[in-house]
């Protein structure tokens, strides 16, 4: 073992103690977001590794994704594995309420849901022992060390499709505290799909090995809606409903920040009497508060509609 697995190794260890230690903590959070509505309101054992379904038998390919566009990054791989591999189980995995509530409807009949485990050492090596997966497809950077290092004992083939690094997230995992870290990691994989030629070269600066990175493109643009399971008003309906009015959206917004987009509609709407706002919240709970709130403007006259 060379001096950067060495230092990467005694970094996870650190990191496996700190997330027991913390583990009442996280348990506790994730009551406290259950009480928000951002967990589901029945199913928060899942995410501490505990089953709502009965594992079939056969080999089991896990597909693990964090939101909304991440799932929808994972079905077309999913679907074709379903097609060419009819005997292969799959379970994909999501973290929030916003990609169950979409996605459930998407996948194809016979694939597995649930919601993922959080990165202790108990929820997942709770997880890993009942569904045994033979293979584990991460999406995009989800680099979970409780999770790499637990499915790389077990013998557990890992792939992280869509793969991508942000800026941000580069230069912190290039510090050399971090550093052995992420290299260890990626180390435990069998196949890396960036998303692009540059997200390929960050991936090779954070020393992954050259000869598993393969580049397919960005699975986000073959992403297709199933119209059929989903009601998707066509572009051509919004078209005519919107006709030529001017159009401004505000998109993956937070708790709060409908006020200024609200303030800035009203200031907007002096100077584009037809305008047309459009407020997409990040959560789509927070979409019932951010409409009453705007019903309430219009009954006090205090907003312009």
């Amino acid at each position: 073992m060379g001096v950067v697995a060495r230092k990467g190794m005694l970094v996870y260890k650190i990191y496996r103690a700190l997330s027991y230690v913390v583990s009442p903590l996280l348990q506790i959070h994730l009551r406290w977001r259950k009480i928000r509505g951002l967990e589901h309101p029945t199913r928060l054992p899942e995410r501490l590794g505990r089953p709502s379904l009965t594992r079939p038998p056969g080999p089991l390919l896990w597909f693990h994704a964090v939101s909304l566009g991440e799932g929808m990054a994972a079905i077309p791989v999913i679907k074709e594995c379903v097609k060419w591999r009819p005997d292969l189980n799959i379970l994909l995995t999501t973290t929030t309420m916003s990609a169950f509530e979409v996605i459930i409807n998407q996948l194809p009949t016979g694939v597995l849901h649930q919601f993922s485990p959080i990165d202790t050492p108990a929820a997942m090596d709770a997880f890993l022992d009942y569904w045994n997966p033979n293979a584990i497809m991460l999406l995009e950077s989800e680099l979970w060390p409780n999770l790499i290092m637990a499915s790389s004992r077990k013998g557990i083939l890992l792939a992280l499709l869509n793969a991508r690094v942000s800026m941000k997230s580069f230069k912190l995992w290039s510090a050399p505290v971090l550093f052995p870290l992420i290299s260890l990691l990626l180390s435990k994989f069998s196949l890396i799909i960036p998303l692009s030629s540059m997200q390929a070269i960050h991936f090779q600066l954070l020393q992954a090995p050259p000869f598993i990175i393969n580049f397919a493109g960005d699975l986000k643009y073959v992403v297709e809606y199933d119209a059929s399971k989903e009601q998707f008003r066509s572009i051509d309906d919004l078209k005519v409903q919107l006709g030529h009015r001017k159009v401004w959206m505000a998109s993956s917004i937070h708790r709060g920040e409908e006020e200024v987009m609200l303030g800035v509609h009203k200031v907007l709407k002096q100077v584009y009497p037809d305008l047309v706002t459009i407020i997409v919240p990040r959560y789509p709970q927070h979409g019932k508060d951010i409409a009453q709130e705007c019903r309430n403007c219009r009954k006090k006259g205090s907003m312009l509609l």
